[in-house]
């Protein structure tokens, strides 16, 4: 009976620690992602290599918690330029969802961007296209036509068009994105503001600034409303509208927008992150149409650094 009673309290005190690791791993999630959405990816970083160790100890490997925790670091790698170290973490989570789910879920299609979107940060395009397409294609399929995922799906492939100047083939794109955000999340939510960008970038690479300009200053304006003023993607806002009036020769408009973006994004992401980079480019560009290159010269030389230090 002693001993019984003596296995009983250590399977108790097992299920007792699965349950407190399990209850950990889900407040561990909860902070990666309200960390994320702060924009303060290195204390986010910190927080999702603990969920995955604690995914880990707790899941099998081949477990979709892991998976899960596997994508958010991955996620937060991509977003501060550190491409070597998200792949292979893109990579493993995208064989779970498969393996766990099946080829067509709306799980592997979220992974499928995701990788997606890394290789064409790295202008890896063609191996971008693929999977995008095949993400879009098992959205729609799994969730239908109008869902927000599939949104998603159809502005990544509208970047990836527009970044190789294909535009006709990202307007419609971009544009039906952007109505199934605003009508399955509201006119003011955040992801409207990233549409509106990347509608508004579409149509100033073709010159078309009067429809460019309302679109980003609607996106600066949700974006500061419902992630607050510091925020990066109040940054990337501020810098569209700074270098669509700076394409325009509005110049005195333009440099305190870059000011501020470059500001932002040194607070949020430090100093060494590319949108840092594109933030010093940006504001060197306004000072070469000016005429001002010895003020210029030293923003060019800390974005190479930056560059190099990310390839």
């Amino acid at each position: 009976m002693k001993q019984v009673f003596f296995s009983l309290v250590l399977v108790l005190l097992t299920l007792g620690g699965y349950a407190r690791a399990a209850e950990e791993w889900e407040m561990l999630n909860s902070e990666v992602e309200s960390l994320y959405q702060q924009g303060d990816y290195a204390r986010a970083t910190a927080t999702a290599k603990k969920a995955l160790q604690t995914a880990e100890q707790i899941r099998n490997p081949d477990h979709p918690d892991v998976a899960t925790s596997l994508n958010s670091l991955a996620l937060l790698h991509n977003a501060q330029g550190q491409y070597t170290q998200a792949e292979p973490l893109f990579k493993r989570a995208l064989a779970i969802f498969e393996k766990s789910f099946g080829p067509e879920s709306p799980e592997v299609a979220a992974s499928l961007n995701n990788l997606a979107t890394l290789y064409r940060n790295q202008e890896r395009y063609t191996q971008a296209e693929s999977l995008y397409q095949r993400a879009l294609a098992i959205d729609e399929k799994t969730l239908g036509p109008d869902h927000p995922n599939v949104a998603i799906s159809l502005n990544n492939l509208g970047q990836l068009y527009q970044a190789q100047e294909q535009y006709a083939q990202a307007e419609p794109l971009l544009k039906r994105a952007l109505a199934i955000l605003e009508k399955a999340l509201g006119p003011d939510h955040p992801n409207v503001a990233i549409s509106l960008n990347n509608l508004g970038q579409l149509y100033q690479a073709q010159e078309q600034y009067a429809q460019a300009e309302p679109l980003y200053k609607r996106a600066f304006i949700i974006s500061k409303k419902a992630l607050g003023p510091d925020h990066p993607n109040v940054a990337l806002s501020l810098n569209n509208l700074g270098g669509l009036y700076r394409d325009q020769g509005k110049f005195p408009h333009a440099e305190p927008l870059f000011k501020r973006a470059l500001a932002i994004s040194e607070k949020t992401l430090g100093p060494d992150h590319p949108n840092v980079a594109t933030s010093l480019e940006n504001l060197a560009q306004l000072y070469r149409d000016i005429g001002y290159a010895s003020k210029a010269a030293p923003l060019e030389k800390r974005a190479a650094a930056i560059r190099k230090m990310q390839r």
